[in-house]
């Protein structure tokens, strides 16, 4: 299942049902100290906030008036952890903090883009990336990318940043000859339904459950790979 937020990157609200709730507790750390939370786990027949997946965090929010503090996925479901409850059947207003969303939506298909080039300019394969508040760091699979590289992958992604290229979303099945083209197949292992692929018009395709831009110009700015690749 594709959620609300999947379909539609740009949506900041959504109104929806709550199917159930029950008592949680949620692990937190708060400068250095953990702690535990109690509060409530919230499923919603459909919602606008991003859980936790792919290499990017969860997106933030509220339902109503409340505050969402995490989204997880337990198999095609997103959990919401709230401090107060709310009624099974109740109709709710879920919105998204789009300044988080936002910016992992920019650092989510920069990355994309950064791991294409990579490849195709010198197959060094992504083995990770972590998308952090100030900077995303891509580890790829070599000893060594000189600085005459990276720029040269620099030089690659800002000239496709500037050429406004469209990013698609699409949604194949497993057995659609499309899904043997695209660049990664993994899945985890309670995976049901369509598999998602980013299609970065002319440069890239790969299966992804994370939000992302429609074009690269929302990107906004250049890159400066020296900072973003683990050297």
């Amino acid at each position: 299942m594709a959620f609300y937020c999947q379909r539609d990157c740009y949506a900041t609200e959504l109104l929806t049902e709550v199917v159930s709730c029950h008592p949680a507790q949620l692990k937190v750390e708060n400068e250095g100290k953990k702690s535990t939370v109690s509060g409530f786990n919230i499923l919603l027949k459909d919602t606008v906030l991003f859980p936790e997946g792919g290499g990017q965090p969860d997106d933030r929010g509220f339902i109503h008036e409340v505050p969402v503090l995490r989204v997880t996925r337990q198999g095609p479901d997103a959990v919401h952890f709230v401090p107060s409850p709310f009624e099974p059947g109740a109709g709710v207003l879920v919105k998204v903090d789009w300044n988080r969303r936002f910016d992992h939506m920019q650092q989510h298909s920069g990355q994309h883009l950064v791991t294409a080039f990579a490849d195709s300019l010198y197959g060094f394969k992504t083995t990770s990336w972590e998308l952090g508040r100030q900077r995303s760091v891509i580890e790829l699979d070599t000893p060594l990318v000189t600085v005459q590289q990276a720029e040269a992958i620099e030089k690659t992604v800002n000239q496709k940043i500037r050429e406004h290229v469209p990013v698609n979303v699409r949604l194949i099945t497993v057995d659609n000859p499309e899904f043997n083209k695209v660049r990664s197949h993994g899945l985890p292992d309670d995976h049901a339904g369509p598999v998602r692929i980013i299609d970065i018009e002319g440069v890239d395709a790969n299966m992804c459950c994370g939000t992302h831009v429609r074009n690269l110009s929302d990107l906004q700015v250049g890159m400066d790979l020296r900072s973003t690749l683990k050297l």
